[in-house]
């Protein structure tokens, strides 16, 4: 016996199919895009930087549309938990401390942390030489627990910011006597500007795989673990073919795809 159905129940049907493949051939990465060169604006708006166009090697990779959601960085592992997008892919280095909340790729890439003071200035990344000084640093990063941890208790001055932007403006204005960063960042963001034209990287990067983590990769629910497995495949074959490399030597004139 053949069994009738109203026509609103297939159409019903049918857009929830439509939506699921539509869900599914989509991937919504989720950035903060003031962190040059790895993301940030065009003067038009447009979202430019290598984590940006790692990003849509990987959805070209996938044969999936890429969709960026903007996002402030500390807010970043919220709004994820929330399914406001898929995966972070925001220069988010991974540590044991986020390991607790969501799941990572493999590490994509390595960039160093390091310290950046007025040229002359008698300052080094350590506590004997930055007691009673005001550090800058981006809120919600791996370096902000680095410094919390490591140097906050032993009399340094540790300032969080929600915009990397404005720890340069911070520290031009004298309202902070260095900055903590990842090394490229600060090179493209501030020392190869001209308001950065009086400051340098000083002493060597730091070092704490606990904070600091052991490279960067992109950010995932530890439910998704089907999509995690997609993408590590997908980053996987664009290291394979050089495509990561490629990348890498485009932006920052070295290769610091992770092994």
């Amino acid at each position: 016996m053949r069994l009738k159905f109203p026509l609103s129940v297939f159409l019903a049907v049918a857009l929830a199919g439509a939506a699921s493949a539509q869900a599914q051939s989509t991937l919504r990465f989720g950035v903060e895009a003031a962190y040059p060169p790895f993301e940030s604006k065009t003067p038009s708006g447009q979202l430019q930087g290598f984590d940006i166009d790692v990003g849509n090697a990987v959805c070209a990779k996938l044969e999936m549309k890429c969709v960026w959601v903007e996002n402030s960085f500390d807010g970043l592992i919220p709004a994820l938990q929330a399914r406001k997008f898929d995966v972070i892919n925001s220069a988010m280095n991974i540590t044991e401390k986020r390991k607790q909340s969501i799941d990572f790729t493999r590490p994509i890439y390595v960039v160093p942390i390091v310290m950046v003071a007025k040229r002359g200035a008698p300052l080094l990344p350590d506590v004997k030489s930055l007691q009673g000084k005001r550090v800058g640093v981006l809120q919600g990063s791996s370096q902000e627990d680095f410094l919390k941890r490591h140097w906050a208790n032993a009399g340094v001055s540790v300032v969080s910011y929600a915009d990397q932007d404005q720890v340069y403006a911070d520290l031009t204005a004298g309202r902070l006597d260095a900055a903590v960063q990842e090394a490229q960042t600060v090179q493209d963001g501030f020392l190869n500007k001209p308001e950065g034209h009086d400051y340098a990287i000083v002493g060597e990067p730091l070092s704490d795989p606990a904070t600091l983590g052991e490279g960067t990769g992109f950010g995932l629910r530890k439910s998704d673990k089907a999509l995690a497995k997609k993408i590590d495949t997908a980053l996987a074959a664009l290291k394979k073919d050089g495509t990561l490399s490629n990348l890498s030597q485009k932006y920052f004139k070295r290769d610091i795809i992770a092994k």
